[in-house]
Protein backbone atom coordinates (compact mmCIF):
# COMPACT_ATOMS: atom_id res chain seq x y z
CA UNK A 1 0.00 0.00 0.00
CA UNK A 2 2.78 2.45 0.91
CA UNK A 3 4.63 1.60 -2.29
CA UNK A 4 1.54 2.29 -4.41
CA UNK A 5 1.00 5.63 -2.67
CA UNK A 6 4.65 6.60 -3.18
CA UNK A 7 4.43 5.71 -6.87
CA UNK A 8 1.21 7.71 -7.29
CA UNK A 9 2.75 10.69 -5.51
CA UNK A 10 5.85 10.54 -7.72
CA UNK A 11 3.74 10.47 -10.91
CA UNK A 12 1.63 13.39 -9.67
CA UNK A 13 4.69 15.50 -8.87
CA UNK A 14 6.26 14.84 -12.26
CA UNK A 15 3.05 15.72 -14.11
CA UNK A 16 2.44 18.96 -12.17
CA UNK A 17 3.95 22.13 -13.68
CA UNK A 18 6.31 24.01 -11.41
CA UNK A 19 4.81 27.36 -10.41
CA UNK A 20 6.84 29.99 -8.64
CA UNK A 21 6.11 33.52 -7.41
CA UNK A 22 8.70 36.03 -8.59
CA UNK A 23 9.12 39.77 -8.91
CA UNK A 24 9.95 40.40 -12.55
CA UNK A 25 10.93 43.79 -13.95
CA UNK A 26 11.35 44.77 -17.56
CA UNK A 27 9.56 45.86 -20.71
CA UNK A 28 5.81 45.28 -20.56
CA UNK A 29 4.71 45.03 -24.16
CA UNK A 30 1.20 45.34 -25.61
CA UNK A 31 1.80 45.73 -29.35
CA UNK A 32 -1.68 44.77 -30.55
CA UNK A 33 -5.08 43.96 -28.99
CA UNK A 34 -4.97 40.96 -26.66
CA UNK A 35 -1.20 40.47 -26.87
CA UNK A 36 0.79 41.10 -23.69
CA UNK A 37 4.22 39.93 -22.58
CA UNK A 38 7.04 40.95 -20.26
CA UNK A 39 10.68 40.93 -21.39
CA UNK A 40 13.02 40.76 -18.40
CA UNK A 41 16.66 39.81 -17.88
CA UNK A 42 15.77 36.11 -18.09
CA UNK A 43 13.69 36.21 -21.26
CA UNK A 44 10.16 36.71 -22.52
CA UNK A 45 7.16 35.85 -20.35
CA UNK A 46 3.83 35.53 -22.15
CA UNK A 47 0.92 37.07 -20.27
CA UNK A 48 -1.76 36.57 -22.90
CA UNK A 49 -2.13 36.04 -26.63
CA UNK A 50 -4.91 37.23 -28.90
CA UNK A 51 -7.51 34.53 -29.44
CA UNK A 52 -6.30 32.43 -26.51
CA UNK A 53 -9.00 33.53 -24.08
CA UNK A 54 -8.75 35.74 -21.05
CA UNK A 55 -5.46 36.60 -19.45
CA UNK A 56 -4.30 35.21 -16.12
CA UNK A 57 -5.95 36.08 -12.81
CA UNK A 58 -4.84 39.57 -11.79
CA UNK A 59 -4.72 40.95 -15.34
CA UNK A 60 -7.02 43.72 -14.10
CA UNK A 61 -4.13 45.01 -11.93
CA UNK A 62 -2.47 46.37 -15.08
CA UNK A 63 -3.92 49.85 -15.62
CA UNK A 64 -4.00 51.78 -18.89
CA UNK A 65 -0.22 51.96 -19.35
CA UNK A 66 -0.57 54.84 -21.83
CA UNK A 67 -1.53 57.17 -18.97
CA UNK A 68 2.03 57.07 -17.58
CA UNK A 69 5.56 56.86 -19.01
CA UNK A 70 4.94 54.87 -22.19
CA UNK A 71 5.96 54.52 -25.85
CA UNK A 72 3.22 54.21 -28.47
CA UNK A 73 4.24 51.91 -31.33
CA UNK A 74 0.95 51.04 -33.01
CA UNK A 75 -1.94 53.45 -32.49
CA UNK A 76 -2.99 53.03 -28.85
CA UNK A 77 -0.62 50.11 -28.31
CA UNK A 78 3.00 50.09 -27.21
CA UNK A 79 5.25 49.37 -24.25
CA UNK A 80 6.19 50.55 -20.78
CA UNK A 81 8.65 49.66 -18.04
CA UNK A 82 7.17 47.74 -15.12
CA UNK A 83 7.74 45.46 -12.16
CA UNK A 84 5.25 42.71 -11.49
CA UNK A 85 4.98 40.12 -8.76
CA UNK A 86 3.78 37.09 -10.67
CA UNK A 87 3.46 33.35 -10.62
CA UNK A 88 5.07 31.76 -13.65
CA UNK A 89 5.17 28.44 -15.40
CA UNK A 90 8.85 28.14 -16.20
CA UNK A 91 8.25 25.18 -18.53
CA UNK A 92 6.36 27.25 -21.10
CA UNK A 93 7.53 30.76 -20.17
CA UNK A 94 4.11 32.05 -19.19
CA UNK A 95 2.77 34.24 -16.43
CA UNK A 96 -0.05 32.34 -14.76
CA UNK A 97 -1.10 34.90 -12.15
CA UNK A 98 -0.41 38.59 -11.52
CA UNK A 99 -0.14 39.42 -7.83
CA UNK A 100 0.95 43.07 -8.09
CA UNK A 101 1.93 45.63 -10.71
CA UNK A 102 3.96 48.85 -10.68
CA UNK A 103 4.70 50.92 -13.75
CA UNK A 104 8.16 52.53 -13.71
CA UNK A 105 9.83 55.37 -15.57
CA UNK A 106 11.06 54.28 -19.01
CA UNK A 107 14.56 55.33 -17.97
CA UNK A 108 14.64 52.53 -15.39
CA UNK A 109 14.48 49.88 -18.15
CA UNK A 110 16.49 51.94 -20.65
CA UNK A 111 19.40 52.06 -18.18
CA UNK A 112 19.23 48.37 -17.25
CA UNK A 113 22.12 46.66 -19.06
CA UNK A 114 20.44 43.28 -18.58
CA UNK A 115 17.46 44.22 -20.76
CA UNK A 116 17.34 44.19 -24.54
CA UNK A 117 15.68 47.06 -26.35
CA UNK A 118 11.92 46.54 -26.76
CA UNK A 119 10.76 45.54 -30.21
Amino acid sequence: MKLRFAALLAVTLVATPVLSADTRCGWLQNPTPGNWWLDDAEGTWTIMSQGAGEGPPGMDMIPDISERDYVATNGNYGYACACMKVETDDADGSITQILSFKQLALSKCENDENLSDPQ
